[in-house]
């Protein structure tokens, strides 16, 4: 019987090593990890999909995305076609987003974010995964962060905010933290809600997405 491959997109600025405590049946499952790329000139996000998608190698995939890597995984379906596309601590259109994104939107004060300073690692750790991280996780959490290019982050930032899909795709498996201070759960609609889960669940819940993934997966496809 032929494994299902399932491919996992880190969030914004992450590496790989964020799904490294995600265990999933491996009779039944081959991960496999993309990683962000730096963005063409004024690359549209659609482009910027297709590019990653050629690293998908597999057909009749799982697609996984956590946070910008799960509205990225959303822009590759059209080049991937895969079994299903699941996303975790995302959104599945700009509705979902938060009232402060919105508004950045409108003003385009997203522009005034001095990402130069996100090259700090301490300030892109708190940026990336959420102001309230303790002291003492921010060492724990910086090895997960490995792009720190302020070409591709003015980019990634600019691709959040004026993300145009205004349609959920009801394919899309969503699963969401109530506690996610990112992307509130107030905004968000038809989600599998992890209870005490916060933005950064896919590394302080992994047990819970170890146990249920394979479920979620398995739900109604054939292999």
């Amino acid at each position: 019987m032929s494994k299902i491959h399932v491919y996992f997109m880190p969030g914004m600025a992450a590496s790989p090593s964020i799904f490294e405590r995600i265990q999933l049946p491996s009779a039944i499952f081959e991960i496999h990890l993309l990683e962000w790329l730096l963005p063409e000139k004024q690359e549209t996000i659609a482009h910027y999909a297709q590019r990653i998608a050629k690293g998908v190698i597999h057909e009749n995939v799982i697609l996984v995305g956590v946070s910008f890597g799960g509205i990225l995984v959303q822009e590759m379906k059209p080049f991937v076609k895969p079994k299903k596309v699941i996303i975790i601590s995302s959104v599945k259109c700009n509705s979902e987003l938060p009232r402060s994104m919105k508004i950045a939107k409108t003003t385009k004060a997203y522009k005034l974010i001095p990402t130069k300073l996100l090259e700090n690692i301490d300030n892109l750790t708190k940026f990336t995964f959420g102001s309230s991280i303790l002291k003492q996780k921010l060492k724990l959490y910086e090895k997960f962060l490995a792009v720190r290019d302020k070409t591709y982050l003015d980019w990634a930032i600019e691709q959040i905010i004026n993300w145009e899909r205004t349609e959920i795709d009801p394919e899309v498996i969503h699963i969401h933290g109530d506690n996610d201070e990112v992307f509130p759960i107030k905004h968000i609609k038809n989600a599998i809600v992890v209870k005490g889960g916060t933005h950064i669940m896919i590394l302080t819940k992994y047990r819970w997405l170890s146990d249920n993934l394979p479920k979620i997966m398995l739900d109604n496809i054939s292999k």
